[in-house]
């Protein structure tokens, strides 16, 4: 199956379901992930920033394509709520402009 690793939140590798989002899968795995929109792609708070495997992903959605152009979304972040993982393995970070407050993040690339 499918996996994402998330390199600064211990514990955090997820495996990803055929058609489930990124947020979808992080969140079934148990772990709390900012998401303020409800995961309809109207803001950037569940971004992920892709550290590597993003051939892997579906292509970017029209709500990203227009964050990336508007400059609130970086080439390399995804948003988890519009992102599939297809195959293969992808690592990332949360962003420190996401994090939240009470959860431990690391500071070390895994």
């Amino acid at each position: 199956m499918p996996t994402l690793t998330v390199q600064n939140l211990p514990g955090a590798m997820v495996e990803v379901p055929t058609g489930a989002t990124l947020l979808a899968a992080i969140q079934a795995a148990g772990f709390d992930w900012m998401h303020a929109c409800g995961a309809k792609g109207r803001c950037t708070t569940c971004r992920i920033a892709v550290t590597a495997g993003a051939e892997f992903l579906t292509p970017p959605t029209a709500p990203e394509l227009r964050y990336q152009a508007a400059g609130r979304l970086l080439a390399q972040e995804r948003l988890t709520c519009q992102t599939r993982l297809e195959t293969g393995t992808v690592r990332g970070r949360v962003p420190e402009a996401t994090q939240l407050p009470h959860q431990q993040y690391s500071r070390e690339e895994r």
